[in-house]
C-alpha cells in the first residue's frame, strides 16, 4: 500500500475491505482477539464492531459510523492512526537514534596532465579547498610557504652568480624524487554544480550519438512503412476496380431488400390489424352462440315449469293454514266478547257489588 492510499478515492469497495482487514489486524496486535472479516460480511457489523474496540481503548469516536463505508477520508486514516499507536504501545516499540553509515573517502587516479602545478592554480586549490573543508593529500599552505621562503633565498643570494652549477642528472632525479609529492588530489563532491555540468555534457553526448544510430534506423522503417502504405493504396484501387461490378450488384440486392422489407413490414402490420378485428369479432360470435345455448336450454327445460307449479302447491298450503289460524282467531274472538257481554248484564241486574270486583273495570 502506497502512502495515500485511504486518503485519496481509488475503489471505494477495494478501500473498505482493505481498511477493515488492517484494521482487524492491528487490533489482534493489540492484544484483543477479532476475527478476521471476510468479503461479503455486513459492513454495518463490522464497523460496530471496530468503532467499539477504539473505545474500549479509550480513544474519543466523534463522527458518524457511515464515514467508515466509503474506505477512504479523514475518519479512516485516524481510526487506523489510533489502532497503529495502540499496536505498537502493546509489542513494547521505541524509536531508536538514526546509524548513518560511514562514507570512506575514493582515492581517485591521477593523470599525468596534472602532475605540474602553477603557483596561481596552487592558490586557487588552495582557496576553493579552504572554502570547501576538503582534505587533500598535502597541505597546499606549508607548501606554498616552503616556495616563498625558497624565493626569498634566491632572491637574497648575491647576483653575480649567473651560471648553474646543478648537474641536469641530479636535477632530473631530484624531479623524480619530488614529483609525487606534487601531485594533489581533490575529493569530488556528488554536490558540486561542475560535476552536474559534466554529468549532463556526458549525457547530451551520448543521446547525440545514440540518436544518430538510431535516426537511420528510424528513417529506414519510415521509408519501410511509406513503400508498405502505396503497396496498400495501390491494391485498394486495384481491387475496387476489379470489384467495382460486384458492388454495383451488391447495391442494388441491398435496395430490392429493403424494399421487400419495407413491404413486408406493410403487409404485417395489415395483419395484424385483421388479426385483431377476427379476435373480436370471434369473441362477440363466441357470446352469442352462448347466449343461444342458454336460451334454447331454458326454452326446452322443464324444470322451471315443475319448480313453479311446486311453489304454487306450497301457496295453496300456506293458504289454507292462514285461512284456519284467522278462524280460530275470529272464534276466540267472538267467545271473549261474548263473555264480557254477559258479565255486564250479569253486574248490571246485581244489587250488591263485591269488592273484589270493584276495581277490574
Amino acid at each position: 500500500l502506497n502512502r495515500h492510499y485511504f486518503a485519496l478515492p481509488t475503489n471505494p469497495g477495494e478501500q473498505f475491505f482493505m481498511f477493515c482487514t488492517l484494521a482487524a489486524w492491528l487490533i489482534t496486535q493489540a492484544g484483543r482477539p477479532f476475527q478476521q472479516p471476510q468479503e461479503y460480511d455486513d459492513p454495518n457489523a463490522i464497523i460496530s464492531n471496530v468503532l467499539s474496540e477504539l473505545r474500549s481503548f479509550g480513544r474519543p469516536v466523534d463522527f458518524p459510523p457511515s464515514k467508515l463505508k466509503a474506505g477512504y477520508g479523514e475518519q479512516v486514516c485516524y481510526v487506523l492512526d489510533c489502532l497503529a499507536e495502540e499496536a505498537l504501545k502493546h509489542t513494547g516499540f521505541s524509536w531508536k537514534r538514526p546509524v548513518y553509515p560511514t562514507e570512506e573517502p575514493e582515492e581517485e587516479e591521477i593523470t599525468e596532465d596534472d602532475a605540474e602545478l602553477i603557483l596561481n592554480k596552487l592558490e586557487e586549490d588552495v582557496a576553493v579547498e579552504d572554502s570547501d573543508n576538503e582534505e587533500n593529500f598535502i597541505d597546499l599552505n606549508v607548501l606554498k610557504a616552503q616556495t616563498y621562503r625558497s624565493d626569498m633565498n634566491d632572491i637574497a643570494k648575491q647576483e653575480e652568480i649567473l651560471q648553474s652549477t646543478t648537474d641536469a642528472a641530479e636535477w632530473n632525479l631530484e624531479v623524480e624524487r619530488v614529483l609525487p609529492q606534487l601531485k594533489v588530489t581533490v575529493r569530488t563532491d556528488n554536490k558540486d554544480w561542475r560535476i552536474h555540468v559534466d554529468q549532463m555534457h556526458q549525457h547530451k553526448d551520448g543521446i547525440e550519438s545514440s540518436l544518430k544510430e538510431t535516426r537511420g534506423y528510424l528513417d529506414k522503417l519510415h521509408n519501410e512503412i511509406s513503400r508498405t502504405l502505396e503497396k496498400i493504396n495501390s491494391r485498394e484501387k486495384y481491387i475496387n476496380n476489379q470489384l467495382e461490378h460486384l458492388v454495383q450488384e451488391y447495391r442494388s440486392a441491398q435496395a430490392l431488400l429493403s424494399e421487400a422489407k419495407q413491404k413486408y413490414q406493410e403487409g404485417s402490420g395489415g395483419v395484424t390489424a385483421r388479426s385483431r378485428v377476427l379476435s373480436e369479432i370471434t369473441e362477440v360470435l363466441e357470446r352469442v352462440k352462448q347466449e343461444t345455448e342458454e336460451k334454447g336450454s331454458s326454452m326446452t327445460d322443464g324444470a322451471p315449469l315443475v319448480k313453479i307449479k311446486q311453489a304454487l302447491t306450497k301457496l295453496k298450503q300456506e293458504t289454507i293454514q292462514m285461512d284456519i289460524q284467522i278462524g280460530v282467531m275470529e272464534h276466540t274472538l267472538l267467545q271473549s266478547k261474548l263473555k264480557e257481554k254477559s258479565n255486564m248484564t250479569r253486574d248490571m241486574h246485581a244489587t250488591v257489588i263485591p269488592e273484589s270486583t270493584v276495581g277490574a273495570y
